[in-house]
């Protein structure tokens, strides 16, 4: 086994188990407050969240695994959990025991977990949490009896009030004083001959080491990852297994089916006489609510308004915070030129630093709501009932219904709508839906929209003039569909090549209803901003520094910075005359050499953005981009957006020599699009055709570093983030010359 530096120096480590929908996170955050770090094991996507618990005057660091039903690994997502608890994830090092939480009202379904986990032979407690809904379903348990059946502290708990946290507390204290946990031995003696035999094989082979769990995996999941590795470094193994696999088939012990029979049957022997359940459920207030909100019809209609009042409070709520960071940040730069003189290093503080800082921060508003809102619908138990409501809807595009909510709120940024994949069990679902979720178009894909729609879309309403429909309008709905269309068919391709496999049978525990606890909502939030902020900002950040510095060497800005200085004098002047009826000429002079001194400035900033790195990119790059319609100006907006989509407005309103200051509304850049024209002096630059290839790329391309980082962060590997934006921009690049060869096609 492999010690970690922190268990050398003697901090324990506990893991925390158990099924889905137990009550386990709401546990985990009640013992370890805010003192929890979150991350991703190494090479695979499951998340790593590691807390601390202070009891007396011990520190003892807890482990929370993702919620499974069976440690039975499939793939190598799965298999973490086992390398945890077997003390072989290098990263965690030697566990001391595991907490199991069990849900009390199925106790039975449940306690099929603890016997796997009793076979490994560590340290362990059963916490039997959801005690009052076990007593609301007439569930009766003798704690006392369980605990002399299974040979293990038992512990009655319900997290979300609190109660019981403290008895989980000591006993975890307590844990180096607990002997290790006698495996059940629930297989009949057939199997665990052939355990011996394994062994013996894999002894030969060298494989001496084995841990005896991963020996009965061995024999029992067939095809499973622990085969496929003990198979890829000793392929003699694979005869003598089939060979055992065929012997407990003759003597009617069928592998996989036997496990299921064995544990169950313990686990029947285990509650005969401890615990009493009814025979048929007794219907409680949750049940009664459920016939309403898992109604065929009803529910839709009641999950769609939720989600509507959900991601309408998302977009007016963050909007203010969102333009409050915007002005702070503007604020701070406002100060820094106040108190710098023109340079580069000025420029890297407000135009690379600063924008990178803002960058990053500006997402936090959108991000904390989205992850309030699931908090309290996870938390209250709605979050599973619109899982299983859009399960049937998302299986038609291959997932479940569990990605309908990151889908939808990556319409308002994919950044938190990629983080909320974590809500998605199955390891395909979750990467599929990642992968397709930057299709929907985001709230930075508006300017670009509105800027191409209202300059170069004529203004036609069809029908009538007081209730038609207009082409502009059409053309914002077709834009903002386009990605989510294109997902559904991409969608399917995904599944059928990078992650192919049966769809799994879509299985979710409907947890009882329970008003939300505000310290565990606060707890999540926190956790994902915090995530977003220290694990991709810092990405984001270095992005943004990297794009300025493209856009700003290795032209000479001395005549601009004199020039700057100019500026700011000139303003002392106007503010300065304002004060006083007698300077009125005075003002007006100034007022004209202000106007003259911004003009040349924007000519020289647009001279400067050509000379730079930026700048030869987008000549470079321009005999790609001809066939789509484009110049190299459009070329240098679409790498400048590459931060965010929505800086292509100030780059071309910089290119056009009207300063980077403008947005998607301004007439200056408008009139500047529509008379633009190519080198020949003749040929317009832009027209309906050539607006509608921009607009078309910019809906489909992955033009945006924060979700790449978030998806690298997400993955726990850039592969994946640079699978999406070259998939993304080929797709870009495939429709907008499509787009812009047929729309000529039909002009001539």
């Amino acid at each position: 086994m492999v010690a970690s530096p922190d268990h050398k120096a003697g901090v324990r480590k506990v893991a925390m188990l158990g099924n889905p929908n137990t009550g386990k996170s709401t546990l985990f955050n009640a013992l370890t407050g805010m003192q929890v770090r979150v991350g991703n094991y190494p090479g695979v996507t499951v998340e790593k969240k590691v807390g601390r618990m202070q009891y007396q005057d011990q520190s003892i660091e807890l482990i929370d695994l993702p919620g499974t039903y069976s440690l039975s690994p499939r793939t190598l997502d799965e298999m973490v959990t086992v390398d945890v608890l077997l003390g072989r994830q290098a990263d965690v090092g030697t566990v001391d025991g595991v907490v199991c939480i069990v849900d009390a009202s199925n106790i039975e379904r449940n306690l099929y977990l603890v016997s796997q986990v009793l076979d490994m032979g560590l340290p362990t407690v059963v916490v039997l949490n959801m005690w009052d809904v076990a007593q609301a379903r007439q569930v009766s348990i003798d704690v006392e009896g369980l605990r002399q059946r299974l040979g293990i502290p038992v512990i009655v708990c319900e997290a979300h009030r609190r109660m019981g946290v403290d008895d989980v507390r000591r006993t975890i204290a307590m844990f180096h004083t607990l002997a290790a946990a006698t495996p059940p031995k629930p297989f009949p003696a057939e199997f665990y001959a052939e355990c011996s035999t394994i062994t013996a094989n894999l002894k030969e082979v060298g494989a001496d080491d084995v841990p005896f769990y991963l020996i009965e995996r061995l024999l029992i999941d067939v095809g499973g990852s622990i085969e496929q590795a003990f198979v890829a470094s000793h392929a003699a193994l694979l005869p003598s297994l089939t060979e055992a696999r065929e012997r407990l088939k003759a003597a009617n012990c069928k592998v996989p089916m036997v496990e299921a029979k064995a544990r169950y049957g313990w686990v029947r022997t285990v509650l005969t006489g401890v615990a009493t359940i009814p025979k048929s459920r007794v219907k409680t207030s949750s049940d009664r609510i459920d016939k309403v909100l898992t109604h065929r019809f009803a529910g839709l209609a009641i999950f769609a308004i939720i989600m509507f009042l959900v991601f309408q409070a998302i977009y007016s709520w963050s909007e203010p915070l969102m333009k409050l960071i915007e002005a702070g940040q503007g604020f701070i730069a406002d100060q820094v030129a106040a108190s710098m003189e023109p340079g580069p290093l000025r420029s890297l503080i407000i135009d690379g630093a600063i924008a990178g800082v803002g960058g990053v921060f500006v997402f936090l508003p959108q991000i904390a709501l989205l992850f309030f809102f699931i908090a309290i619908l996870e938390d209250c138990g709605y979050m599973a009932r619109a899982s299983f409501v859009m399960d049937k809807l998302m299986t038609k595009i291959g997932l479940s219904g569990k990605s309908f909510l990151p889908l939808m709120s990556s319409f308002a940024c994919a950044v938190p709508g990629i983080m909320a994949t974590r809500v998605i069990e199955n390891r395909r679902d979750r990467m599929v839906t990642i992968l397709i979720a930057p299709l929907m178009s985001c709230s930075a894909r508006v300017p670009v929209y509105i800027l191409m729609t209202t300059t170069f879309v004529p203004p036609v309403v069809f029908f009538n003039n007081s209730f038609g429909i207009g082409l502009q309008g059409l053309t914002l709905l077709a834009m903002t569909s386009l990605g989510a269309v294109l997902a559904v068919p991409l969608a399917w391709l995904l599944k059928k090549t990078a992650f192919p496999g049966e769809t799994p049978p879509f299985v979710m525990e409907l947890p009882s209803y329970k008003w939300p606890s505000l310290r565990v909502v606060i707890a999540r939030v926190y956790d994902r901003a915090k995530s977003f902020v220290v694990r991709a900002g810092t990405l984001i950040f270095a992005t943004s520094v990297l794009i300025w510095a493209a856009g700003y060497f290795p032209g000479d800005h001395t005549e601009l910075h004199k020039l700057e200085v100019e500026i700011a004098k000139t303003k002392v002047d106007i503010e300065t005359y304002s004060t006083s009826d007698s300077f009125e000429k005075s003002l007006k002079d100034a007022q004209t050499r202000l106007d003259e001194q911004q003009t040349r400035r924007n000519e020289m900033g647009a001279a400067l953005v050509e000379q730079s790195y930026l700048g030869r990119a987008g000549h470079l790059i321009e005999p790609i981009v001809k066939p789509l319609g484009w110049d190299w100006k459009i070329g240098v907006g679409v790498l400048a957006s590459f931060p965010a989509r929505e800086v292509i407005v100030a780059t071309l309103g910089t290119i056009y020599s009207l300063g980077g200051e403008v947005d998607e509304n301004d007439e200056g850049l408008k009139s500047q699009l529509m008379d633009a024209k190519h080198t020949d002096g003749v040929t317009p630059v832009f027209n309906i055709v050539v607006a509608f290839s921009v607009m078309v790329f910019f809906a489909l391309c992955a033009q945006c570093s924060s979700t790449l980082m978030v998806i690298r962060r997400e993955t726990n590997s850039w592969k994946w983030a640079a699978f999406t934006f070259c998939y993304m921009t080929g797709l870009a690049y495939v429709a907008a010359l499509a787009t812009y060869q047929i729309g000529m096609l039909l002009l001539s």
